[in-house]
């Protein structure tokens, strides 16, 4: 049996690995690349693939960088099963259509650019018809139902913990006379979110392809990640100003929410008193499409969201902003208020206007909740940038600008390990999805403290289990 990792192999994100048994060809996750336009080029550069050969694809999750170039693949000849769970296949439907329109409009774009430069116009990576067309080939089963691919592979979900829908992946590979176990981490949680349960187990397995995104970190004052929220909102609606949070449209925005109903409910004291006094304004059409579905979704999740009943992430203060016009109307609105966004980095949607417009105030205060990317406008806002371009004008950053740590979906360094140390029999462990330095510090601790054989993989290396 061979593995070929065609993403996520010294990157964090465009998580796509083909397995080969001599008999059965399949891909785990079919992921978009993101980043630094050096990192996007490899989304069309994947080594010579017919993709109308392979059997299947086993998805885990539903985030773009495991799912975002399904589209893509259908369009080189795919047409199998992609497996994956309930949840994922409802949320793949929203952001994959979102993905298609996000990849026409940056092509455009480019379009205009080469257009003024004399060169041919190129065409998108997809488009949203694209996506429709790719949702067709989704097939959704239950966690732990056991699938058989083909005569010698058979698989199974296993709930990773870390998104609505979320899943590891067991293989079980007829090989002669004997069945081996490949175990697929995907992208396992940490256990702390107030929305999802904590990863299942693996009892045993002979190998192992583990993500690593934290594998050199551990995460930090995540037991006071909500009382330091309020505190950024309560100061916002003290100086009379908005609170902007820019948050990722699934999950994030979901757990922000909760966040924020969940201390009403638990508090009874002053700061509660005032915010239940505050607007609230869900800013993204993306954001509220994704929290319906995990509305529909909520006994699957957390027993903390299911004592909630069907309206875990109901405030009577909040205000589901569709119409680009109501959003607009935001930035002229002067009232202390909670303006809730995509996207999560500042890169695009209707975060940036908001941003645009508040950034230069004194009283505005930013609240970031999720990881910033380098060359984005969120790390630039970390980093304590005084001025800013957006649309491109120049902007004075006067705002105060808070990173309010503990909402990861990611487990860190130490759970990872943890949760590998639980896993009998293996024989060896292939690191993946991190960055170079969180790879191999953690693929160093599995095999001194563990004793297991492992292995960092390269981006299009081709490995023999």
């Amino acid at each position: 049996m061979q593995i070929q990792f065609l993403g996520a192999a010294g990157h964090v994100t465009g998580s796509m690995y083909l397995i080969n048994t001599g008999t059965t060809k399949f891909l785990v996750d079919a992921g978009l690349f993101q980043g630094t336009a050096d990192e996007t080029k490899l989304n069309s550069e994947t080594p010579d693939i017919d993709f109308s050969d392979l059997d299947a694809l086993i998805l885990t999750h539903a985030h773009i960088d495991h799912s975002g170039r399904i589209p893509w693949i259908v369009k080189q000849g795919f047409h199998g099963k992609v497996y994956c769970t309930h949840p994922t296949k409802s949320l793949c439907e929203i952001l994959l259509r979102d993905s298609g329109k996000i990849q026409e409009a940056e092509n455009e774009w480019e379009n205009k650019k080469r257009k003024r430069a004399g060169l041919e116009p190129i065409d998108p990576l997809y488009t949203e018809d694209d996506a429709i067309i790719a949702l067709q080939y989704f097939y959704p089963v239950n966690y732990s139902a056991q699938v058989q691919l083909s005569k010698d592979v058979g698989f199974e979900f296993g709930n990773a913990g870390h998104l609505l829908g979320s899943a590891f992946i067991k293989l079980y590979v007829k090989d002669e006379n004997t069945i081996k176990t490949i175990a697929f981490s995907g992208d396992l949680g940490n256990g702390t979110s107030f929305l999802e349960e904590n990863p299942d187990v693996i009892e045993s397995a002979d190998y192992l392809i583990m993500e690593s995104t934290y594998g050199n970190r551990t995460h930090k004052n995540i037991e006071l990640r909500g009382d330091r929220l309020i505190d950024v909102i309560l100061s916002a609606y003290k100086s009379g100003g908005t609170t902007l949070i820019p948050s990722f449209a699934v999950g994030r925005t979901q757990e922000i929410l909760f966040e924020i109903k969940h201390y009403i409910h638990t508090h009874d004291n002053e700061a509660s008193e005032r915010l239940k006094k505050i607007p609230i304004y869900l800013d993204s059409p993306l954001a509220l499409d994704a929290t319906e579905i995990y509305k529909s979704y909520s006994d699957k999740m957390s027993d903390l969201i299911q004592e909630y009943g069907t309206s875990p992430f109901s405030l009577e203060t909040l205000t589901l902003v569709n119409s680009v016009e109501d959003s607009i109307k935001l930035n002229f609105n002067q009232s202390p208020k909670i303006i809730i966004s995509a996207s999560g980095m500042c890169e695009a949607g209707r975060i940036k206007h908001h941003l645009k417009h508040n950034l230069w105030k004194p009283n505005t205060h930013v609240a970031i909740v999720g990881y910033q990317a380098e060359d984005t406008l969120g790390r630039a806002l970390l980093n304590g940038a005084t001025e800013v371009v957006i649309y491109d004008q120049t902007i004075a950053v006067k705002a105060n600008v808070h990173k309010i740590d503990g909402f990861s979906g990611h487990a860190d360094a130490t759970q990872l390990f943890n949760w590998v140390s639980h896993i009998k029999n293996l024989k060896k462990v292939c690191v993946v999805h991190g960055e170079p330095e969180s790879s191999m510090i953690f693929a160093k601790k599995i095999e001194t403290t563990l004793g297991i054989e492992t292995h960092v993989a390269k981006l299009y290396e081709t490995l023999d289990l």
